[in-house]
């Protein structure tokens, strides 16, 4: 351990700045502040239930994952604020789409565009979401330490809505995400906007996440101390990085 960040593999990078205050902490969202209760799959399937639509909850969850990775990043460049949302709200009808067309479930719906209403607006609220434990007490002690906080993450504007009815968006002075930006992580892009936020020089500021390649491996290379957040995983990561098991090591 050092400075409370075990550096796995004694990696060199970014010792230098671990030590030192942070002008501003990035974090991650899902994955990092909270995630979804139980599995993706066990929501949709809570969801579809509803209107009369029964399906396992793995075969979703596993048709879920191969639909959202083959989506591509939900970055709208180009597209004026106001057009944003109705933008959001196809990217990820394309993707409720796509699941339940590979678990041969769409002729099991008389109003799928209804049901999807239901499910986006599901997503919108606290219901399929939980905060991990350790969120609270870092984000407290950090805030206690003057330290701004910025969520930096590849999600729609739901983002607002689901921070505060989890009770974690007054923590935050800055939220940056994807859809707003036009870019999406790993591009550096997002990581100068929200820096240009808070006009910090991204060697003053640490960035923590549990993807090792959109949140550790992209932070560096836009100049920030990236932190991977393991969160329970048991794999070695790919490299040499900093490294935490959770935000209160």
């Amino acid at each position: 351990m050092c400075g409370g960040y075990r550096l796995a593999f004694g990696q060199k990078r970014g010792a230098s700045n671990v030590h030192n205050r942070p002008s501003v902490i990035f974090v991650d969202a899902v994955g990092t502040l909270f995630g979804v209760r139980g599995s993706v799959g066990e929501q949709y399937a809570k969801v579809a239930s509803r209107f009369g639509v029964d399906l396992p909850a793995v075969a979703l969850n596993q048709a879920f994952f191969k639909s959202f990775q083959a989506a591509g990043s939900p970055a709208f460049p180009g597209y004026e604020r106001a057009e944003l949302k109705a933008k959001e709200y196809a990217w990820w009808f394309d993707i409720a789409v796509e699941t339940f067309q590979q678990v041969d479930a769409l002729p099991q719906f008389s109003d799928f565009e209804a049901f999807f209403a239901e499910l986006f607006a599901y997503f919108a609220a606290i219901a399929p979401w939980e905060v991990y434990a350790d969120v609270p007490i870092a984000l407290k002690r950090w805030q206690q330490l003057g330290i701004p906080l910025g969520v930096i993450s590849n999600f729609d504007s739901r983002i607002y809505s689901v921070l505060q009815g989890l009770e974690l968006l007054d923590y935050f002075a800055s939220i940056t995400i994807s859809t707003e930006t036009g870019t999406a992580k790993p591009n550096c892009q997002i990581f100068e906007v929200a820096l240009q936020k808070h006009g910090c020089l991204p060697q003053n500021a640490w960035h923590i996440g549990d993807s090792f390649t959109e949140d550790y491996q992209a932070a560096q290379n836009a100049g920030l101390h990236g932190i991977w957040l393991r969160r329970g995983k048991d794999q070695a990561p790919p490299q040499e990085c900093w490294e935490l098991g959770n935000l209160t090591d």
